[in-house]
Order: structure tokens, then C-alpha cells, then sequence
């Protein structure tokens, strides 16, 4: 029989996948020894069974009373007692976690009767009725599905009717008669009466956490984060522990590192007399940790050596929740923290030089996306004037975008391809697709444990909090801070690293992070962890490295990235600009001698494009792909001629005859489809010249760098193959045209000569490819493509959100490989084209080359190489060197 409730005191961390990373950490506080309230862990494994049937699994309801009758002998009270109740929480508590996105419900046990019982024996009338009062707001808004508005609106307007700030200025009647609106809102809207049976009580709330796993907020952070579905979260049952229960009482969320930054030290937020909803949610301002050391130092001594005694034992920054009871210490959940980029750069090369962890954990710990966030621009605060406000930087970054006040604007404004920052109060769950479409945050309320804060620190968002100059009116939307008004609409500048804000765009300067990588300069902190990353990286990494580039500027930028060649140049860049009436003059052509002497025009200009691109290259290879796009578009739009020609008839003057021309030309070469027309190979075999002119260029420069001393590596690769005749055609001329410079030239002109694998057909029939081909470059945008059957320009706008929002994409394939199909594919040409070819060298020259979760794939499917755009080159070394680690030591890559 599946077992589905296991005690505290029988897990650890080890057994997160079915308990949750809650669970399981609770679990492991309670065998460390820790002061954890005492509660049993429901598994994943129940919430599976339970939204594959719609209800709850045989056995579990028996479990559940069988636990909570030893968990009432451990606490010397019972549920539903009526003198001196035990009162439970019931939390969500998923593999990965997920902050705030499911739900949560506090105070279960209190009902008409046991409140009066709580109040006497707590000798604390007002605490009594508060905890009533969140229980049936809890569960009314969770549970019985009441719109959460409706109980805030409730409380606002009693606040305003006894001129109370916050929830502090009610007394016990007031919260006493709030508790009976509460009970008519949701009798008015379920038709139901709120349950006073606290076993009710538990099992319905225990299901509503179920069911929050396919709530609409969970599953947009599932897609955000790229959290399997089908996962499940357990839930946590656990004896209540109060820090609401007067001055001497307070809840907290503390760090043992920050962050932001990943500085050492003891950061947090504690709120006396207050719940730790309260913290998270940002409802009233924080204290730092400093304050409780004051307020109450036996428990910051114990807190602060629980700290380190957790980050010793985790070997990482620990993110703690715990609460104050009338002086009593109790810790409520640990977890491996989340934090920014530049925190996880930090604090991993920090850890290893305190030798709690080894260099490649430390590598393991940072990812790409993360170092791709470190190399954007930040804010030159000299260019500035005075800040509009300050706050606490949550999340660093540098952020513009027009201020926005509802989540819902901030979709639709983002969605018209506006920049938005999102200004509130404070966040909470429901905010998360204003989140994920803002540039920023920035709230009003709330410290750096707030909703707000670990939520845009775990999708790196730039996120301000507790700007408390601002004083934020969603209802009028508009805010005001030291005397200026900020209506909707209105430019701000967000800067997470430093908490300011600034009216209209500050100019952006270059992070330090690039100058490294531009120059080379090495400096400490943050700049000396991200080489030390790099450096562990490239020592461990078999994957190798190039570039796309089409230039010398690029070739020489994407060589100080760290490129170790270039995997893809394009050669049809070459033809742009100026050039562009020699291309004219070579597609208009009527005659052999009109289109020779074109391409004898064109042939030195690109002879001198491969010398400086082999030249910045000297020593690497430069993987050179011959003309790929079909002619048409080196030619003026279509209709764009049609109307000169049409307004010159119009106004009576003589049409112009190159126009007439190049119409003709253009109707002459019209194809429905043309990037499934005559384009790459195609093109190639049927316009007479082409391919001998570029490949007579390549060698020409290969020669003319040989004769300066230079060591040139061209590579020549012939793109969109279906066949392996297409290549034997195309080889034969290739090494026709290589063998006469060679000879003209009396220099050895040796340039290997492989393909693209860009089509299914290729893929499909690599192993007859291979026989000519001495390699294979993945060309994945084009495959993709036509793998599934995809015109990438049109279907990302019509309907890819639709898609990723009906889960049909996790990710869209022109990010992320399709491991299952084009993926598949890869991996069938990768073992045909060796069988055939033992020593054939394969990479990957699109765009996945530098995303990181398609960098492991191309690791383990045995490529050689990736390569992609300068600027992505140093996470793609990153990722190949975890990629190395993963498959070595069974690392988590996601």
C-alpha cells in the first residue's frame, strides 16, 4: 500500500522529491535538532493521485487522523479543543520552490467556540480574534473561492472608520465584529456558512492546496522557471506558533548571506507582533535584524547561531522563516536561498575560499542566464540628477519603463511592445504576470524578504521595495514621493542595485562584468568571482566554443570573449550596402560576359572581408558558409518598384528603365515561399559562377594571409543540402577552384569542405552526407523550422503565447532545442554521420548554440562545438563547462 503522511521527525533533505523542499527541510531542521513546531508532511505522490481522480486517494484521510492524533499527544492539546485548542498551518511545499504562487492557510482549529477558549487560556482577547479573523479570510479567498478583495475592502473600511493606520490600531471588538462580516461575505457569496468543524476545516483546506498546484499563478511560474507540471506539492501540516501575541512576540524571514550582493553577514526583515504572512506580503514596514538583537538578544543569539549552523550544513546561503512566541525561538522553514546573479557568483567563490565547497560546485551553483544578466548596461548615477526615491534594492539592475499600477496594464501595455515598470504598494501572488511582463518592480512597502523581492530575485527582474517616499494610489493611478506627482504613464528609471528611482531614462554605461570580458581587466568582488567561474569552466569543459560573425569587428570582439573560432560567417552580409548594385548587376545579367564581370567586381571586396576576418581569426578556424538566401532579396520590394513605376506613369514622366528592370526581375524570381525555394545549394548549382567566385575569394585571401605570415583556417560549408549529390557537385567545383589559386599562387590551399545540416532530409541521410562532408555544422533555426513545419517570422507573432499558455510549448522551440523532435533529430545525424565518418567534426551554428539548457544537450549528444553571436560566447563557455560537470558528477542543470 502507497504510504502518503510521513512525520518531522522521519524525513531529511534527501527526500525532496516526495515531501517537497519544505517538507523535506523541516524534516531535516527536526533531525538536526532544531526548534521546529512539531507536524507531518502529506507526499507529492498524494497530490498526484488526487488531480489525476478529482479526489482525495483511499487511505489518506486515515493517515492524516492517525498523524494528528500523535502530533495533539505531542503538543498536549487537541484540535477542537474547547478550552486550549491546538490550532495547525496547512502549507504548500513543492520539489522547486515556488514563493507565494500556491496557498497557504494559518490558524485551522479556530471556530465560534474554540476562539473564546484560545483567548482565555492566552490571557490575549485581541490575539484570539485576529487569528480568527485571518483564518476565515484565509480560507474564505482560498478555500471557498471569494475574491480576496472583498475581506481587504472589509478591513480598509474599518481601519478608516476608527482612524487606525494598520491592523495594530483594532481592538478585540473590532476584529471580534469583522469576524461576523467576513462570515456574511462568504455566506453572501458561496451560499455556503463558513465551517466550524475543524476536522472540516483540515481536509478541505489540505485539498485547496492541492488544487492551487493548477492555479492559474502557479502554472505562469512553472512555465517562467521551466518547472516540470506534473511534479505535484506536498503539504505540510504543522502545529501553530504565534507571533502575534503582543510586543514580546514578531515574526521574521532571515539570510545568512544577502541576497542581492551575496555579502557575508546576517541579513533579514522581523515585524513584531505579527504573523510571517505579514512579512511576506509587504502589509506593514520591516525591522532589520539588528533591531531584534535589542528588542529580544537571547533569541538573536539562538537565531543567529541557528543561522550558522544551517549554512555550515547546507554549504550554501540559507533562507529562513521563524517566529518569536512570548521570547521563544521557532524556526518554521528553511531552504537554499534564492538570489541574483551576482549573489550566486559571489557568494559560490566565497564558499569555496571558506572551503565548505569544492571549485566545481561552486561552478555547478552559477548559470548562464545569470551571467547573461550580469553583462547588461546599469545606470551611470553620475549622468543623474537627485534620485525621485529610495528603497531597498531587492534586485539589481537597471530598468526604464513607463510607470504602470495593475498587473493587467502592465500585460497589455508590454504586449504593444511598451516598456513598463510596475508601481504598487506592495505585490502579491496575483501580481505575477504584471511581473513577468514589467522591466521592474517597485513598491511602496515591504523589505528585502518581501513578496515583491524573491520573486523578481528568482526571475532576475530589476525590483525596488519599500520605497517609503511613495505614497501609491492604484486608484487614481499615480503616485507621489517628496512632492511629486508620478501619473500613470510617466518615464522612470529603476535602479535595483543601488534602491533608486529616477523621472525620465538615465543614460547606461557598461557593466563591469563586460569590461572584463572586453579588456580583460580583472578587479575583485564580483568581476574576480565571475573569472574564477570561467576559468573552472574552460578547465573542465570538452565542448568547444566559436562565434557567428560576419565582420572583422565581430571576429575580434568574439575572439576577447573567449571564442575559439568562428562557427558560422555569413557571406550574403557581404553583399549589403554599396554592394548591393553589383548583386543587381549580377542578377539583371542577360549575357555570360554581363555576369562575369559582376562577379569579378564582387570577387576582390570579398576577398578582402575573409583576409580581415581571418586575420582577427589567425590561428582558428573561420567556418565560411557560401551564399545561403535566395537572390530576390538583394533586390528592392516587390511592390515597393510596382508603385514608382505606377506613380511615374501617373504624374506623365518617363518610367524609369532600371526600375522596369529590376521588376521584371523581381516578378521573374517571385516565389511563394522562398525560404523553401531557391536558396543555399540551389542557388549555387543553377546561377553559373557563384560558388566559384566565393570560394576563389576565400582561397585568394587564405593565400595572401600565408604570403604575410599569418596562419588562416577557412573552413568552407555549402548550406540547405538535402542530398548528397547537391554536395558531390558543389565539392568537385570547391576543390577545382582551390586547386588553380594553389597552383596560380604557389601557395598549398587546403580548405575542408563540409555542410549544414538544416533540413529533416539531411538529418535523415546523414551517414551518405558524411561521404562527402568532412563536417557537420547544425544550422537549428532552419531545422527547427522545418521540423515542425514553422515559418518563424509569422507564427511567433500569431499564435506561440497562445501555445505556451495552453502548456502545448514548456518553452518556445526557437529559444530552447526541441529535444524530442529536432532534438532527435541532431542525435540520429550525429551517430549516421559517424558511422560513416569517424573523425567528422560536428557543432551547431544557431542561435541554441548559445542557449544554456541547449548547450547540455549538444554536450551529451556528442558535438564538438557550438557556436553563436559574440556577446552570448561567454555563457556558452559557462554552460559547456557545467554541462561537463552534470554528466560527471549527475548535477542539476535546470
Amino acid at each position: 500500500m502507497i504510504r502518503y503522511v510521513y512525520a518531522f521527525t522521519e524525513g531529511g533533505r534527501d527526500m525532496a522529491d516526495l515531501l517537497g523542499g519544505k517538507g523535506a527541510n523541516l524534516a531535516e531542521m527536526t533531525r538536526m535538532g532544531l526548534p521546529v513546531p512539531p507536524g507531518f508532511t502529506i507526499t507529492t505522490e498524494a497530490c498526484r493521485a488526487f488531480l489525476a481522480t478529482g479526489h482525495e486517494p483511499d487511505g489518506l484521510a486515515r493517515e492524516v487522523s492517525d498523524r494528528l492524533t500523535v502530533l495533539e499527544r505531542a503538543a498536549g492539546r487537541r484540535l477542537g479543543q474547547g478550552d486550549d485548542p491546538l490550532l495547525l498551518s496547512v502549507r504548500s511545499g513543492a520539489r522547486f520552490s515556488m514563493p507565494g504562487m500556491m496557498d497557504t492557510i494559518l490558524d485551522i482549529g479556530l471556530n465560534d467556540e474554540t476562539v473564546v477558549g484560545l483567548a482565555k487560556s492566552s490571557g490575549n482577547e485581541r490575539f484570539a480574534w485576529d487569528s480568527y479573523r485571518r483564518l476565515v479570510q484565509m480560507f474564505g479567498s482560498t478555500v471557498m473561492g471569494v475574491a480576496g478583495e472583498r475581506f481587504e475592502d472589509a478591513m480598509t473600511a474599518l481601519k478608516e472608520s476608527r482612524s487606525a493606520v494598520d491592523d495594530l490600531g483594532l481592538e478585540a471588538s473590532d476584529l471580534a465584529a469583522l469576524v461576523e462580516v467576513y462570515k456574511d461575505l462568504i455566506r453572501q457569496e458561496t451560499g455556503e456558512y463558513f465551517p466550524q468543524h475543524p476536522a472540516e476545516q483540515l481536509r478541505r483546506a489540505i485539498l485547496a492546496v492541492f488544487e492551487s498546484w493548477n492555479g492559474e499563478r502557479a502554472r505562469l511560474y512553472r512555465r517562467r522557471e521551466h518547472i516540470p507540471d506534473d511534479l505535484g506539492t506536498a503539504v505540510n501540516v504543522q502545529m501553530m506558533v504565534f507571533g502575534n501575541l503582543g510586543t514580546d512576540s514578531g515574526s521574521g524571514v532571515a539570510f545568512t548571506r544577502d541576497p542581492a550582493t551575496g555579502r557575508p553577514g546576517r541579513y533579514g526583515d522581523y515585524l513584531p507582533n505579527a504573523q510571517g504572512e505579514d512579512v511576506v506580503a509587504g502589509i506593514r514596514n520591516t525591522v532589520g535584524l539588528d533591531e531584534l538583537k535589542h528588542v529580544n538578544p537571547e533569541a538573536y543569539v539562538q537565531l543567529r547561531d541557528h543561522m550558522g549552523l544551517l549554512e555550515t550544513h547546507y554549504r550554501d546561503l540559507c533562507d529562513i522563516e521563524f517566529t518569536i512566541e512570548r521570547g521563544r525561538l521557532w524556526m518554521l522553514q528553511t531552504r537554499v536561498g534564492k538570489r541574483t546573479a551576482e549573489a550566486a557568483f559571489a557568494i559560490a567563490a566565497e564558499l569555496v575560499d571558506e572551503e565548505l565547497i569544492t571549485p566545481d560546485e561552486a561552478l555547478a551553483r552559477v548559470g548562464g542566464d545569470g551571467l547573461a544578466r550580469l553583462m547588461f548596461p546599469r545606470f551611470d548615477t553620475d549622468a543623474v540628477g537627485s534620485a525621485l526615491a529610495h528603497g531597498i534594492p531587492a534586485s539589481p539592475g537597471a530598468a526604464v519603463g513607463a510607470a504602470v499600477f495593475d498587473s493587467a496594464e502592465a500585460v497589455r501595455r508590454a504586449a504593444a511592445g511598451e516598456k513598463v515598470v510596475l508601481v504598487r504598494q506592495e505585490t502579491t501572488p496575483d501580481d505575477l504576470p504584471g511581473m513577468v511582463a514589467a522591466q521592474a518592480v517597485l513598491t511602496s512597502r515591504g523589505g528585502k524578504t518581501s513578496h515583491a523581492a524573491v520573486v523578481a530575485r528568482g526571475m532576475g527582474k530589476v525590483c525596488v521595495c519599500g520605497a517609503e517616499e511613495l505614497a501609491v494610489d492604484t486608484q487614481v493611478r499615480k503616485f507621489t514621493a517628496n512632492g511629486t506627482t508620478v501619473e500613470e504613464g510617466t518615464v522612470l528609471s529603476v535602479d535595483g542595485s543601488e534602491g533608486a528611482v529616477y523621472l525620465g531614462a538615465a543614460p547606461l554605461v557598461d557593466s563591469s562584468v563586460m569590461r572584463y570580458f572586453e579588456t580583460g581587466e580583472r578587479s575583485a568582488g564580483l568581476v574576480d568571482a565571475v573569472a574564477r567561474a570561467m576559468e573552472q569552466a574552460d578547465g573542465v569543459r570538452r565542448l568547444g566554443v566559436r562565434a557567428n560573425a560576419d565582420t572583422p569587428e565581430d571576429a575580434a570582439r568574439a575572439r576577447r570573449f573567449g571564442a575559439e573560432g568562428i562557427g558560422l560567417c555569413r557571406t550574403e552580409h557581404m553583399f549589403l550596402g554599396d554592394r548591393r548594385q553589383l548583386v543587381e548587376a549580377m542578377i539583371l545579367a542577360r549575357t555570360d560576359g554581363e555576369r562575369e564581370r559582376a562577379l569579378a567586381a564582387l570577387l576582390p571586396l570579398q576577398r578582402q572581408d575573409f583576409v580581415g576576418i581571418l586575420e582577427a581569426m589567425d590561428r582558428l578556424p573561420v567556418t565560411i558558409r557560401l551564399l545561403d538566401p535566395p537572390l530576390h532579396e538583394f533586390l528592392p520590394d516587390r511592390t515597393e518598384l510596382a508603385v514608382r513605376l505606377a506613380a511615374a506613369e501617373a504624374h506623365g514622366t518617363a518610367p524609369s528603365a532600371h526600375d522596369a528592370e529590376l521588376l521584371d526581375a523581381v516578378n521573374r524570381m517571385h516565389e511563394e515561399n522562398p525560404m523553401l525555394g531557391l536558396r543555399g545549394v540551389r542557388l549555387g548549382l543553377v546561377a553559373p559562377g557563384l560558388v566559384a567566385m566565393q570560394v576563389r575569394a576565400i582561397a585568394e585571401a587564405v593565400v595572401e594571409r600565408k604570403r604575410a605570415g599569418g596562419d588562416p583556417r577557412a573552413e568552407i560549408m555549402v548550406p540547405l543540402i538535402d542530398t548528397v549529390e547537391e554536395l558531390r557537385l558543389v565539392r568537385q567545383e570547391v576543390e577545382q577552384v582551390l586547386a588553380e589559386v594553389s597552383k596560380a599562387s604557389g601557395v598549398p590551399v587546403e580548405c575542408p569542405v563540409g555542410t549544414m545540416i538544416e533540413l529533416p532530409r539531411a538529418a535523415l541521410t546523414a551517414g551518405r552526407i558524411a561521404e562527402e562532408a568532412e563536417f557537420f555544422s547544425f544550422g537549428t533555426n532552419d531545422l527547427t523550422q522545418t521540423t515542425w513545419g514553422f515559418s518563424r517570422d509569422d507564427v511567433e507573432a500569431a499564435f506561440f503565447s497562445a501555445y505556451l499558455d495552453k502548456g502545448i510549448f514548456k518553452v518556445s522551440p526557437f529559444e530552447t532545442i526541441d529535444r524530442d523532435g529536432v532534438g532527435r533529430l541532431v542525435e540520429i545525424a550525429v551517430a549516421e554521420g559517424r558511422a560513416a565518418r569517424p573523425d567528422l567534426k560536428i557543432g551547431v551554428c544557431g542561435e541554441h548554440g548559445g542557449d544554456p539548457e541547449s548547450v547540455h544537450f549538444f554536450h551529451a549528444a556528442g558535438l564538438d562545438y557550438v557556436s553563436c553571436s559574440p556577446f552570448r560566447v561567454p555563457v556558452a563557455r559557462l554552460e559547456a563547462g557545467r554541462a561537463a560537470l552534470s554528466e560527471t558528477e549527475g548535477s542539476d542543470s535546470r
